[in-house]
């Protein structure tokens, strides 16, 4: 099952927040503002999208994956231009 190879376990994804780096910001996303942050954990690297709820003081966790090294530079924190 591919599930069980991507899945991030909330330990890690709370663990590593000394970590977290904004690498980039969706201030007009389709229902909050979010922030795509880089993160490690234990060696294992992956990013978090999280969507802020400013008015009601509110972050949730939309998303958190593995990147895929076609897609990043070196370093996971910046997108390949695949134009």
């Amino acid at each position: 099952m591919r599930l069980r190879g991507r899945f991030i376990n909330r330990q890690a994804i709370l663990r590593s927040s000394e970590s977290y780096e904004i690498i980039d910001e969706y201030p007009k996303d389709k229902y909050l503002p979010s922030y795509l942050v880089y993160a490690e954990f234990q060696g294992d690297i992956f990013h978090i999208l999280f969507a802020v709820d400013l008015e009601g003081v509110n972050v949730r966790i939309v998303t958190a994956y593995r990147p895929n090294p076609e897609e990043w530079e070196e370093g996971f924190r910046t997108r390949r231009d695949i134009s």
